[in-house]
């Protein structure tokens, strides 16, 4: 009688599985792609402030099974009205379609003076923005090269935080990853605890060399000290060859001067407007 009980009660936490599992993969596979090239309006749900000027807001997408449908390496459109002009500016999501289910969220640092970022900042939980997408000339493959360095600079973090967290969660994807990633102060470094634990996880594949402009009297740090020079590039990044790609995305002082250091170190020239094959491409 005890071992009917067993058995039956096993069949029943079975088919419970089997429909719960079904279900879940169902949901995936009819995601519902949101973005088509037009504007649409979505609601701020969320901001998780992360330093005195940035922070992360989620939007929320029209369906529960939503995904964005932004390609890895793209970015969205923001715009908005501001002293009677229309302003756009572009912004990449720090989240994926594989995890941001009816949601998607975006690393902005707003400025006193900025446009888009102010008013993004300026806004209630429940107000709405405009975005179009997707947008970019750079659409992420796998194992299209061996060996990817990354430079990046404040909030430029944020294609290379996509990028990077969509090749640790493939493990399919055996690219190997260097990043040098400059801020102004420790303070200022994003995404910090999310970067070191996808290294911690694979160390052998990707590898990440923080940079500060400057620390205070007796502070510690362990990373890098000062800018992005031509000697801290051929210390820390791949060497130039056709297996390797280095991405740029940051201030623009810092991508001229990235653009020119890279030339010197036997980098092919970095083109006005990048494309996607280009050994170095700039966002």
């Amino acid at each position: 009688m005890e071992s009917s009980y067993i058995l039956a009660l096993l069949a029943v936490l079975l088919v419970s599985y089997l429909f719960i599992f079904k279900n879940s993969g169902s949901n995936k596979s009819t995601a519902v792609k949101t973005l088509n090239n037009e504007w649409q309006e979505f609601k701020l749900i969320t901001k998780t402030q992360l330093t005195h000027n940035t922070a992360i807001y989620r939007f929320g997408l029209p369906k529960e099974n939503a995904v964005l449908g932004l390609p890895i390496g793209q970015h969205i459109s923001i715009s908005g009205s501001i002293n009677g002009k229309e302003i756009v500016r572009s912004y990449t999501p720090t989240s994926l379609d594989s995890d941001a289910v009816g949601h998607f969220d975006i690393l902005i640092k707003s400025y006193p003076e900025g446009n888009i970022s102010k008013m993004v900042a300026e806004l209630n939980i429940g107000d709405f923005i405009k975005v179009k997408g997707p947008k970019g000339f750079y659409k992420y493959e796998e194992n299209l090269y061996k060996h990817i360095g990354m430079i990046a600079g404040g909030t430029g973090i944020s294609p290379m935080y996509q990028i990077i967290k969509a090749i640790s969660t493939n493990p399919k994807d055996k690219t190997k990853v260097t990043l040098l990633y400059g801020s102004q102060s420790k303070e200022d470094v994003l995404l910090k605890k999310e970067l070191d634990d996808i290294v911690a996880a694979n160390p052998e594949q990707f590898k990440i060399v923080y940079l500060v402009d400057k620390l205070a009297e007796g502070e510690y740090w362990d990373g890098e000290v000062g800018y992005v020079t031509k000697e801290l590039i051929a210390k820390t990044l791949p060497a130039p060859e056709a297996s390797t790609q280095i991405l740029v995305c940051g201030p623009p002082p810092m991508v001229s001067s990235v653009k020119r250091n890279a030339v010197a170190l036997g980098y092919q020239k970095a083109k006005p407007i990048s494309k996607m094959g280009d050994q170095v491409f700039v966002f």
